[in-house]
């Protein structure tokens, strides 16, 4: 395969940071971020990963902790690298929409190439929140992003790139590093399933560039599986169990490399994951919901646009948009739908039966759409015993709100971090890069919403105060039909708010009073 390599020249920033009077930080201690493509926590075991749970053995393990929604990776990239969530940094979906580049359809944001179109089109604010490697770099220091996944998703994790780099088999920034790191690396492999070349190439570049004495403060590397081969040939699979097989050899590689070269008391390792995983057994898709229920013209009209689950109403009419609601809530295959509250602060939407954007921390100012729709999900186990299914069509996969996508595993280990722990703390992660910041003791960026894991701090004790609550909200909508009951549950700490799971309740044929 032949490499595509992308220049994102507006956001290049090699020169050195202009340095500041504060106290220099201690670099003594360096951070590895690792992020496994859709790790269900049930995948963690000594049959399957035998590295990851071993290493999990002797690590803190966060027990509550949560993707964020919509839960999706290219969100949970942006969601990490800016602590904060699609609220403040403003990437909606794996597809988002942007009318000043294309006003009829939504952009993949997979291909970097496509995010370059937003980057010129919002002049350079493809996310609106501060990255983890805009700070660093604001403090003289550094961050590397490898990668086998998609390029949109490497970009994503620093899309400023700010002074660090990022290596992924399709693209490597900066380019003018492009020829130097192929002759040190050696080419890249053909993608496979599982894509163990391309897992090896990355992990070969990360023990290149990465883990040394004078390396990056922070290196990341997310491998692309067991996402890749899950969605294809379904959760429990030959394929599926060889992608997590292959990963985890990869992994034990990182540890061994540290462990010989010295350096295993000298990195704080983050471990986590974009999202879960559940079969999938819907059989229609929301544009040919609209388009037979006469709610939207064609596949091509722009009086709604339909983008992942997000839809945009032309003129945000309301009367249009409180009947397409209405049309959602009456299919059983639909789950929790969201609108914008009648003003901040409010947990329902301003249509009857819908919660507020705000309710699942999706209430950008200028990209939130008028609409956004989740599917339906149970509990069913497919044929290989995974529990966990939705009414997205294809094989498998996830983006919605059930606690099989939302729940996911947290592993931290290292001089920073207590030494076999479980903490039922809940956590997420725009938790991460607040606590790798605070470790530092650099100062958090205002757009920053995540909170300071301080309960998994080595030498600390958890806070009499850390004491979570369950928050449920609850909201109906009646019709001729029958009864439509949304519940979302949320688990509260502090000021934060963990968005744990959706649930819908239909009852048929319960007339409005």
């Amino acid at each position: 395969m032949k490499p595509v390599f992308l220049f994102v020249a507006v956001f290049f920033f090699l020169q050195s940071p202009a340095q500041t009077s504060r106290k220099p930080i201690d670099t003594s201690v360096q951070t590895l971020i690792v992020f496994f493509d859709g790790l269900r926590p049930d995948y963690i075991t000594a049959d399957l990963m035998p590295q990851l749970t071993a290493f999990k053995a002797k690590a803190s393990y966060g027990s509550n902790h949560h993707s964020v929604y919509p839960t999706v990776t290219r969100v949970n990239a942006s969601s990490y690298s800016t602590g904060s969530y699609p609220s403040a940094h403003g990437l909606m979906g794996n597809t988002v929409y942007f009318p000043q580049v294309d006003a009829k359809k939504g952009i993949n944001t997979g291909e970097a190439e496509e995010m370059q179109k937003v980057i010129e089109a919002t002049h350079g604010h493809l996310l609106t929140a501060t990255t983890l490697g805009e700070v660093l770099q604001s403090v003289g220091a550094k961050m590397m992003v490898f990668s086998s996944g998609s390029t949109g998703q490497a970009l994503m994790q620093n899309h400023t790139i700010s002074g660090g780099a990022t290596i992924n088999p399709k693209m490597i920034l900066p380019a003018s590093q492009t020829q130097d790191i192929l002759n040190t690396i050696g080419p890249v492999p053909a993608h496979a399933k599982p894509n163990t070349g391309q897992h090896q190439w990355v992990t070969d570049a990360l023990i290149q560039y990465g883990l040394k004495k004078d390396g990056p403060l922070v290196s990341a590397i997310w491998f692309s599986d067991p996402d890749g081969a899950a969605h294809s040939d379904g959760i429990g699979s030959p394929a599926a169990v060889a992608s997590i097989r292959s990963v985890d050899e990869q992994f034990g590689r990182i540890l061994q490399t540290l462990k010989d070269r010295g350096l295993d008391q000298k990195f704080n390792i983050l471990i986590s994951t974009d999202h879960g995983f559940v079969t999938h057994i819907g059989k229609e898709s929301l544009p040919d919901l609209l388009i037979r229920k006469g709610l939207k013209k064609d596949k091509e009209s722009d009086d709604v646009i339909v983008v992942g689950g997000a839809l945009y109403v032309k003129d945000h009419n309301p009367e249009r948009i409180k009947k397409i609601v209405a049309a959602l809530q009456a299919e059983e295959w639909i789950g929790a739908i969201f609108t914008r509250g009648k003003k901040a602060g409010d947990l329902k939407g301003f249509v009857e039966g819908t919660l507020s954007f705000e309710s699942v921390h999706w209430d950008h100012q200028e990209r939130s759409a008028d609409i956004l729709v989740d599917v339906n999900w149970n509990d069913e186990k497919n044929g290989t015993g995974y529990a966990g299914s939705s009414f997205s069509r294809g094989v498998a996969g996830h983006g919605s709100l059930s606690p099989y996508e939302v729940h996911i595993p947290l592993i931290a280990f290292g001089p920073g971090f207590k030494r076999n722990y479980e903490s039922p703390l809940p956590t997420s992660n725009v938790d991460l890069v607040p606590t790798i910041l605070h470790l530092y003791g650099i100062p958090l960026p205002k757009t920053m919403q995540g909170r300071v894991m301080t309960e998994l701090f080595a030498g600390g004790k958890e806070a009499p105060e850390l004491r979570p609550t369950k928050e449920v909200i609850r909201t109906e909508a009646r019709s001729a039909e029958g009864t439509y009951v949304l519940t979302l549950e949320r688990t509260v700490l502090g000021s934060h708010r963990y968005v744990d799971f959706a649930r819908v309740q239909r009852t048929k044929g319960m007339a409005r009073p």
